[in-house]
């Protein structure tokens, strides 16, 4: 046997290993978490380590599901290198706005889309409290802590005003309604995937990007970008980050430096945690190739801060009422010791196993570690990948040490695991690793009622 060929298979069992050790983390989350709850109910969810229900169903969107699913695993590898660049860009989209909107159709249009964004604690609920928008801004620390007049839900006092300041002006142009409101959130919210390529396309190369296209499609996340809003931040942010590539790789540096700047700031009052998003665009910026960009970015990031300051809103001092906020809640009473692990859990059920093999294989590239040192360019493009994910992977662990993100990660690190999943550009054999992913995804929508 030539040793390629042993290369090969060696790499695919330890995939394999990584994958296994993956789905053991799931299923002693899935006891540990059980007996927990039994015991105190500490944990605050009835299937841990999601926020979910045991529910087997099937709905509308199934047979779609199912369609999509055995469309893109049998022939998206293959378009994924036919296409040309911009058409497999508007594909990607569209079989992506597909997956989501059949797998949110599983559960019916009430239950799967309309009703997500309406329940007691969600951003629709406090809408018609923005008739007068300074106003409602200038008091809205005020009504963040739970013994506050007229508290916010739970959804609204755990971000900035930006992210129900969205569904206020949707309501002004006339798409008021959970129904328009999931509508925005799964289009805008799948069109991550397409920055994602973009990005991984301008700094590492297009033969990567095409690899990974697939599986941006077939992403078990998208069970959580078609039920919350957190897929609409997961594509901010994923924008900001792409428009930064763009822009110091030399694309248009000033309009898309200026551009990432504003959808940096947009971010960071879209969702407190977000500000981790920062260690990412570190990588992007240690990829590139030019510095000057970064005072366009800089600029524009002050944009959206200075708006909302000037507005009555001090963001430094939202966060500091909300972490007592955090802790007079679930969070206040769900074990660290718990949540720190089975976090990781989370990640491993929105990524699949595909991206768990794909992240070993980044982690150990070869050559990596002495290259982080200077700069990979040239022609590693696996390195500068490599580093684009690992950054992600880094963001998202520094969000887990917080101990802010305890439970409901699943859609809480959308906006770090779409970074996550480009590492399956990697992986050998992607036909087989697609089945796996499509398959968690569609089980994880039949079995379980989740709660986004």
């Amino acid at each position: 046997m030539r040793p390629s060929v042993v290369r090969v298979n060696r790499d695919l069992l330890r995939d394999l290993y990584a994958a296994v050790c993956a789905a053991l983390l799931v299923l002693t989350a899935v006891l540990v978490g059980r007996a927990i709850q039994h015991r105190d109910g500490s944990l605050r969810v009835d299937w841990p380590p999601l926020l979910a229900s045991w529910d087997p169903h099937v709905g509308p969107g199934t047979p779609a599901a199912v369609l999509v699913a055995v469309v893109v695993v049998v022939y998206g590898p293959s378009l994924a290198v036919r296409l040309p660049w911009r058409p497999l860009l508007l594909a990607v989209w569209g079989a992506g706005m597909a997956w989501t909107w059949s797998l949110a159709l599983v559960d019916g249009w009430h239950r799967g889309v309309a009703e997500q964004l309406t329940t007691k604690n969600e951003y629709l609920r406090a809408v018609d409290r923005f008739h007068d928008i300074p106003a409602a801004l200038r008091g809205f620390t005020g009504h963040i802590l739970i013994g506050s007049p007229d508290n916010w839900g739970a959804h609204v006092a755990g971000h900035p005003p930006g992210a129900t300041l969205t569904f206020v002006l949707l309501d002004r142009v006339g798409l008021g309604g959970g129904g328009w409101a999931g509508a925005w959130c799964i289009t805008v919210g799948t069109t991550a995937a397409v920055a994602v390529l973009i990005a991984v396309r301008t700094l590492a190369d297009e033969a990567l990007a095409r690899r990974a296209a697939p599986f941006l499609v077939l992403a078990p996340a998208a069970v959580w970008v078609g039920t919350s809003a957190d897929g609409y931040f997961a594509a901010v942010a994923a924008w900001a980050v792409t428009l930064l590539a763009l822009a110091v790789r030399g694309v248009r540096p000033g309009p898309y430096g200026f551009c990432s700047g504003l959808l940096f700031g947009l971010t960071v009052y879209l969702s407190y945690g977000l500000t981790l998003m920062a260690v990412v665009a570190g990588a992007v910026l240690l990829l590139g190739s030019a510095r000057r960009p970064l005072l366009f970015a800089l600029a524009g990031f002050v944009v959206v801060p200075v708006l909302f300051t000037v507005s009555g809103f001090a963001w430094w001092e939202g966060y500091r009422v909300l972490v007592t906020r955090y802790y007079q809640g679930a969070g206040g009473v769900r074990p660290y010791g718990y949540w720190v692990w089975a976090n990781l859990a989370c990640t491993v059920l929105i990524v699949g196993p595909a991206t768990v093999a794909g992240v070993r294989r980044a982690v150990v590239r070869p050559g990596l570690w002495p290259r982080l040192r200077s700069r990979p360019r040239g022609d590693h493009g696996d390195l500068r990948l490599s580093l684009l994910v690992l950054s992600a992977l880094l963001a998202l662990l520094l969000a887990d040490l917080s101990g802010m993100s305890k439970a409901e990660t699943e859609r809480i690190w959308l906006p770090f695991a779409m970074w996550l999943l480009p590492a399956c550009a990697f992986l050998t054999g992607a036909r087989g690793w697609l089945v796996g992913q499509a398959v968690l995804a569609l089980l994880l929508n039949h079995l379980l009622l989740t709660g986004w």
